[in-house]
């Protein structure tokens, strides 16, 4: 018993006792010229909080063991020098970098986007405000690898490297963003830029950390709604911005304040705007058509489908033209509230967050859908809508009350718990916790058709340790997922998916060469009721009697026990139980001082979520029918008959050269993605109507849906990427951005909405407060495409902007004004499901004003 309470004692005293000889060490930061720098970050490792240099390139802080300070500051290379409690006062020279070197919060281990294994970009600073876009897609679309989805400019999710959905992990302080945007195009993700610190985007699988949905890549969004240095002041900032193209006002503002190590931090964005123009192009035939049937919505005349002159005399009108993209305007809301304790070993923080938006989603028609009411069986009673919920309308009178609009509600919980114990081993231990509660609701004619509900729950925790020469991070994943859809568009069943995962990731230096490795053990567990349900040629047996207005009843409440009702429906729980492995090994080598060379091989595997394996419905925002993998067509009707099955497993090479030192810079990434069982939709050649079922594409009655079906087979994707600088003087600088990808199925089919490839030039000027640049990017033509795709045009967007700092009253302003599109160029997305009726926006001037206090 004496031993056994002797090495208690150890144990707690070297986990929680810290060192009575603690010590303030005060320093300076100089650049390569011997002159001060501000606003340097010093960071001790193995703690949370950090400090920042006054104007005179100053310092201060608290040491209480043998340690490493961390010294960073954008445009410099990192450095690392060790101390003592000893050292009383220290000198720190950094240099110049090439590149901009950010440290990258996702990446666990303190590293700059400059010594990362796998291919890293972080988009921080003025540049990140003035780039600010209401979506993160529109936002990171111009960087090297990354492009937009473009369901319009308020529904935009980031694509890397040609994968997007379910493979792109997009998190908020590393713990899941929560939101829909996974599961529909048209579903706006809940990251606002202008309240960020910064965004990094982590390419090629990132699942150690973050599980097999980040089997494509992650983004994770840094904000300091949980401050985790000591705030001593008052401080903050505020933004006004004015877009023209879509008359949009910005407001944004951010407060921090502390004492005594209590501190407190609110920071808010409100954004209005309406459609947005663009240069004149031609309407797609079904855009043009559409008014039609919103104007007349008698379900008699669709019965008789049309007479064919009346259909034919359509064809022949000459085609209409628009030079702005309907149902596009936002109305957005955002606050954020954190508070924070910090002293020398602990961080503890809890932080809320609140976003209201409404916003236009275009091109989405409801034509022959109804809205999950019952007591609207009769379309005369369709006026019935105009009072329904008219209040909440009131704000886009502008708008006609025929078109659809997404109300987005999300309260999202945050907390944070730090302790850096500093001993020989264990260096701190790190908790996030999150809880996110998300709605998404789709209106029209004043009433809620569709509402997308998800409430999340989420735990990481991680030990930072050394053993030997080795130093990483342990810890365990936890993530509860409660997601429900009702109404005309819930073509997913309700499901509960959670994950239990550890993870390990580990690194050694060997001279110039750093080693990583790392694994990762995750139990994957999805359960549902799903709705099993034919479709019979038999109209009088379809069980419609009671419908005839709409004949989608059955999608209302899809995978719901009222079904039973019909004879033909019947709910199966369904559960999947999957163990998904990931591993990686990387490595990057310091060849010569300021160059690497790096690799990382990873393989990584993620089961199908709810929309890959279990939809059954019409999908709306794409025009299409969807079955998941669960189903199977046989003798015209549809069967959930879920097979084995398998992960999608992708084995991931990537291969970087970095010259970060000097005048000239550049980073050049290869990479090749093997992936096996890639789930992706396939045209089964099958069209679908509520009222007749599936019929064979050459039978088809009007306002039929094309039926996809989700399958598995082998793709490969690869390409390159270029990202160069070259500083011509103190004045000038160059830049010189590429891209190009090629994804195909094993049968060397082309995926669909691949990215085009794009090339890019920026010049960027500064001279005493005035920075100005221009940038002109080439998107290809794309024609790499798959049987049911056409092929889109090439363009060329010029871009160019003008910033002005100043001081005023002890008070930093920065006025700036940006030229989106410059020559007015009508530009597809190729990567958009609504290419056609939503070209990009038209010339755009911006003008703000940013203060800092």
């Amino acid at each position: 018993m004496m031993k056994q309470s002797l090495i208690s004692s150890a144990i707690l005293t070297a986990l929680f006792s810290s060192n009575v000889f603690a010590a303030d060490i005060k320093g300076k930061v100089l650049d390569q010229n011997n002159q001060p720098v501000s606003g340097a970050k010093v960071h001790l490792h193995g703690k949370s909080q950090s400090v920042t240099t006054d104007k005179s390139g100053q310092f201060t802080i608290n040491v209480d063991a043998d340690s490493q300070l961390h010294i960073t500051k954008n445009n410099y290379l990192d450095a690392r020098l060790d101390v003592t409690t000893n050292n009383g006062y220290v000198t720190v020279a950094l240099k110049p970098s090439a590149v901009e070197s950010i440290v990258v919060y996702a990446s666990a281990l303190h590293k700059n986007n400059v010594e990362m294994a796998s291919p890293v970009t972080v988009l921080a600073g003025d540049e990140l405000k003035n780039a600010a876009k209401p979506t993160l897609g529109e936002t990171l679309k111009g960087q090297p690898g990354i492009n937009s989805s473009y369901f319009g400019p308020v529904s935009s999710s980031p694509i890397i490297r040609g994968l997007d959905g379910p493979r792109v992990k997009i998190t908020q302080n590393g713990l899941d963003s929560s939101d829909a945007s996974r599961v529909g195009p048209d579903h706006a993700n809940t990251n606002d830029s202008l309240s960020a610190q910064q965004i990094e985007v982590l390419r090629g699988p990132a699942t150690l950390l973050y599980g097999s949905g980040a089997i494509g890549g992650v983004v994770n969004v840094v904000d300091n709604r949980i401050p985790t240095d000591v705030i001593e002041s008052l401080s903050g900032a505020a933004e006004y911005s004015h877009d023209t193209v879509s008359n949009t006002n910005t407001y944004a503002a951010v407060l921090e304040a502390g004492h005594e190590g209590f501190n407190f931090h609110f920071d808010g964005v409100s954004r209005k705007g309406g459609d947005y123009e663009t240069p004149q192009f031609n309407l797609p035939h079904d855009e043009h058509g559409e008014d039609d049937h919103h104007d007349d919505h008698d379900h008699d005349a669709h019965d008789d489908h049309g007479s064919e002159a009346d259909h034919d005399d359509h064809h022949e009108e000459a085609p209409e033209t628009a030079n702005k993209v309907d149902n596009t305007y936002i109305d957005s809301q955002q606050v954020n509230f954190g508070t924070s304790y910090v002293n020398d070993h602990l961080t503890l923080g809890l932080a809320f967050g609140r976003i209201e938006t409404d916003y236009g989603i275009p091109a989405h028609s409801h034509e022959g859908h109804d809205h999950g009411h019952d007591d609207h069986d009769d379309h005369d009673d369709h006026d019935d809508h105009d009072d329904h919920d008219h209040d909440a309308h009131d704000d886009h009178d502008e708008h006609t009350e025929e078109a659809v609009y997404a109300r987005v509600k999300q309260d999202r919980w945050q907390a944070l718990f730090n302790y850096s114990l500093h001993n020989q081993w264990i260096e701190s231990i790190n908790v996030r916790a999150g809880y996110t509660d998300y709605e998404h609701s789709e209106i029209e004619h004043g009433a809620i058709g569709t509402t997308f509900k998800n409430k999340t729950t989420e735990l990481r925790t991680g030990v930072e340790h050394r053993i030997g020469e080795w130093h990483g991070i342990i810890g365990y994943h936890y993530s509860d997922s409660d997601y429900e859809a009702q109404g005309a568009e819930a073509f997913t069943p309700a499901t509960e998916t959670k994950s239990h995962a550890l993870f390990l990731l580990e690194e050694r230096t060997f001279g110039d060469f750093t080693l990583e490795i790392g694994a990762r053990i995750e139990d994957f567990q999805l359960s549902s009721l799903v709705t099993n349900e034919s479709h019979h040629d038999d109209h009088d047996d379809h069980g419609h009697d009671d419908h005839d207005d709409h004949g989608h009843d059955d999608h209302d409440d899809h995978g719901h026990d009222d079904h039973d009702d019909h004879g033909e429906f019947e709910t199966v729980a369904y559960e999947l139980d999957m163990t998904n492995f990931s591993a990686s090994i990387g490595g990057v080598y310091n060849f010569a001082e300021g160059h690497n060379f790096a690799v990382n091989l990873s393989r990584s595997e993620r089961a199908p979520l709810t929309a890959e394996l279990l939809s059954n419905g019409t999908h709306i925002a794409t025009g299409t029918y969807e079955l998941g993998l669960g189903y199977e067509i046989e003798e015209g009707e549809i069967h959930f008959e879920p097979q084995t099955i398998e992960q999608e497993t992708a084995t991931n090479i990537d291969f970087s050269v970095r010259r970060f030192m000097g005048d000239f810079g550049y980073t050049v990434n290869v990479f090749y993605n093997d992936i096996a069982n890639y789930y992706y939709q396939q045209n089964t050649g099958l069209m679908y109507t509520a009222e007749h079922g599936l019929e064979e594409a050459d039978h088809f009655h009007e306002g039929a849906s094309p039926v996809f079906k989700f399958v598995s087979n082998d793709a490969e994707l690869y390409g390159i990427e270029l990202d160069a600088h070259y500083r011509i003087n103190d004045k000038n600088r160059v830049k010189v951005f590429a891209d190009s990808l090629t994804a195909k199925l094993d049968n060397d089919q082309y995926l669909p909405r691949i990215p085009s490839n794009k090339f890019g030039v920026k010049y960027e000027f500064e001279h005493a407060g005035w920075k100005a640049n221009m940038t002109i990017t080439r998107y290809n033509s794309q024609s790499n495409i798959t049987s049911y795709e056409t092929q889109t045009n090439g363009y060329t967007l010029v871009d160019t902007s003008l910033q002005y700092d100043f001081e005023a009253q002890g008070i930093d302003f920065v006025g700036y004004a940006n030229i989106d599109n410059l020559t007015d160029e009508l530009g597809f997305v190729h990567s958009s499901f609504i290419k056609d009726q939503a070209p990009l926006p038209g010339r755009n001037l911006k003008l703000g004003l940013r203060a800092y206090f």
